[in-house]
């Protein structure tokens, strides 16, 4: 499998392991368009590709990823999200979740540092998941006057349980991985140092191990969280839609840029 087209993610083979590096640490690895178009095609040609076993996921630089671009979202005309380039585009999110649930492939995730919006749910929808502790993990939309729609409705809720994802996805605050690890959002909290190592380590143990068991396996469990994502995403993804169609969503963002509170009113 060739994977030189990637320019964003950064994919590296060894022992049937498969590292990608979310490669962009000059902004943060921040997602944009074309980030957001490799997220959703690298499980695709990963699950295809018969020299790999495991993949190992984790960021390049100092965060893992800060998520999508605020700023950027003023340039957009009218709070057009549909417009050539735009970082959300109809059915794209909705395609990032479900080619990671299809990807039969272990997936162990390297959280080497700060982890936002849509960088935490691809995080948290891996299936090991080891993370630095001076991290933070959290899905900030509300934040910026938009539902969390592109898929933290579906994970939070699964990893630890309702009422606190929803005080998480209605507050936007983030949360330190040695927290996060004590309810169950991460597997592990490490030293920094360690976190490679280890997630190395846990995904060289799973390609050593029998692929049809541990595929299988992983196809068994993914299958709550597969209805679950039949159940929840269009329609968080629908009403995220529609929240960037809000004044309080572009005052959100202006507030972001001006560096101040926002003033929301509701409308």
């Amino acid at each position: 499998m060739d994977y030189s087209r990637y320019e964003c993610l950064e994919i590296v083979k060894a022992d049937r392991v498969a590292t990608v590096t979310l490669n962009r640490p000059e902004t943060g690895n921040r997602i944009e368009h074309r980030f957001h178009v490799e997220l959703q095609d690298v499980w695709a040609d990963l699950a295809r590709d018969d020299e790999v076993n495991a993949i190992l996921l984790t960021g390049s630089g100092k965060y893992f990823s800060v998520g999508g671009n605020v700023k950027g979202m003023q340039d957009r005309p009218g709070g057009d999200v549909f417009e050539e380039g735009a970082m959300l585009e109809p059915s794209g999110g909705r395609r990032i979740v479900q080619n990671i649930l299809d990807c039969e492939k272990p997936i162990v995730c390297a959280i080497n540092g700060d982890c936002i919006g849509l960088a935490a749910t691809v995080a948290l929808l891996c299936d090991v998941t080891v993370a630095a502790q001076a991290a933070r993990i959290g899905d900030p939309h509300v934040k910026i006057g938009l539902v969390a729609g592109d898929g933290g409705a579906v994970i939070w809720p699964m990893l630890v349980g309702p009422n606190r994802a929803k005080e998480f996805l209605m507050r936007g605050n983030l949360i330190g991985a040695v927290e996060a690890e004590r309810i169950g959002l991460v597997n592990y909290a490490l030293p920094a140092d360690e976190v490679l190592p280890r997630a190395r380590a846990l995904a060289q143990e799973l390609a050593d191990g029998a692929p049809w068991a541990i595929r299988w396996t992983k196809l068994a469990i993914n299958k709550a969280i597969k209805d679950q994502f039949n159940l929840i995403m269009d329609a968080s993804y629908a009403l995220e839609m529609c929240t960037f169609q809000t004044s309080d969503h572009r005052e959100a963002v202006r507030a972001f840029v001006e560096k101040r509170k926002p003033k929301f009113t509701g409308r």
